[in-house]
């Protein structure tokens, strides 16, 4: 196939027609959640993640299946809440808001993800923001211990 002026301008003009949609599906990271298919604040957890702009994935999982991801994904029992996400090599557990998974990809640590234990009231998910009570969003390392990445005051 020989390379004429046509086909090259065809080919370019091509590529700049379909470069922004490339770039927008970079923008919009993916991640994948376990969670138990009764769950309603696991469920309120990922629309404020679409509404954020994630493309979400879902997978049905509950009780002692659950339980043992969570453990063999390298996430310490006392950091366990009801859902379980995956994003580009991370951990998500609990509801963790959306602004901290997107600092955690921008800034790549050398870790297994983030945990919001338990389900704090207000937490994204978890009921009105504006009622909040306090919480904290742990950094996991690899080696299981953590340190708070984010705090967030009661509203």
């Amino acid at each position: 196939m020989t390379l004429t002026r046509r086909r090259l301008l065809a080919y370019s003009a091509s590529f700049f027609v379909a470069a922004p949609f490339a770039v927008r599906a970079e923008e919009k990271p993916t991640i994948h959640v376990m969670k138990d298919p009764n769950c309603g604040c696991c469920s309120a957890w990922i629309d404020i993640l679409e509404n954020d702009g994630f493309d979400v994935t879902t997978e049905r999982s509950f009780g002692t299946l659950l339980t043992r991801h969570k453990l063999d994904s390298g996430i310490p029992q006392n950091m366990t809440s009801c859902h379980t996400g995956e994003i580009q090599g991370y951990m998500i557990e609990g509801h963790v808001p959306p602004a901290d998974i997107r600092k955690l990809l921008a800034e790549r640590p050398d870790a297994t993800g983030l945990a919001v234990p338990g389900m704090p009231y207000g937490s994204p998910g978890m009921g009105p923001e504006d009622e909040r009570e306090a919480y904290e969003v742990f950094l996991i390392s690899r080696d299981g211990s953590t340190k708070v990445f984010s705090h967030y005051d009661p509203a």
